[in-house]
């Protein structure tokens, strides 16, 4: 049976360490990196099925670095092995190429599923994730008829805290607006839009690439 060999990315050297351990003997860990560009270098060197990858290193981050990592070895399988939990940053990760997202916190749980997954060509997102957001990179979007990305610079910055996870609440207190008012800028963006639920609000935003970090 074929071993995936994989390449690890993290700029914290017992993380490395902990990781190998629990991946071998069901893999082949075939080297490690601590930088952004210490990656690049490896994994053209090494050839890797797989890179595990930080989103947070050093110099270059892990999202500029699977950017660049795609366009060196356009097959290379790269999967985010990260804290990040926030909607905003599982986004950037499968933008950046990415086809497996996995929270370090529960790495002893998924990696391997996850490894699994994206060498039998399917993505992998963390089921640890929220609902919404693990809904929203999970599944595909099509634009509906009538669909247009015409909205106002405030239907963007409330779209924008809705796929980062901020309730109606929330948004009305940062932006010093009331409930009813938020409510109201989320119904013409949902006409606009053409969806219905928040569900889909947060999956067109992250597909669309209308949040950024």
């Amino acid at each position: 049976m074929y071993s995936a060999r994989i390449l690890l990315a993290d700029d914290h050297p017992l993380v490395l360490e902990s990781v190998k351990q629990l991946l071998e003997p069901d893999f082949s860990v075939i080297g490690t990196a601590q930088t952004g560009q210490q990656v690049l270098e490896e994994a053209e060197k090494l050839r890797p099925d797989i890179v595990l990858l930080d989103a947070n290193m050093p110099g270059m981050n892990g999202f500029e670095a699977a950017r660049k990592l795609k366009t060196l070895l356009p097959t290379v399988k790269i999967i985010f092995l990260t804290m990040l939990t926030e909607a905003i940053a599982v986004s950037e990760g499968f933008r950046a190429g990415a086809v497996g997202y996995v929270l370090k916190q529960d790495a002893s749980d998924e990696l391997h599923a996850a490894v699994k997954s994206v060498m039998a060509n399917r993505r992998f997102v963390s089921s640890k994730l929220d609902t919404e957001v693990r809904e929203a990179m999970e599944c595909q979007w099509s634009r509906p008829e009538g669909y247009t990305t015409n909205l106002t610079e405030r239907q963007r910055q409330i779209l924008a805290m809705l796929a980062n996870g901020s309730s109606t609440k929330n948004i009305a207190k940062e932006l010093n607006i009331s409930m009813k008012t938020v409510e109201f800028h989320k119904a013409n963006i949902t006409r606009k839009l053409g969806v219905r639920t928040t569900s889909d609000l947060i999956r067109v935003a992250l597909a669309s690439g209308m949040t950024a970090l």
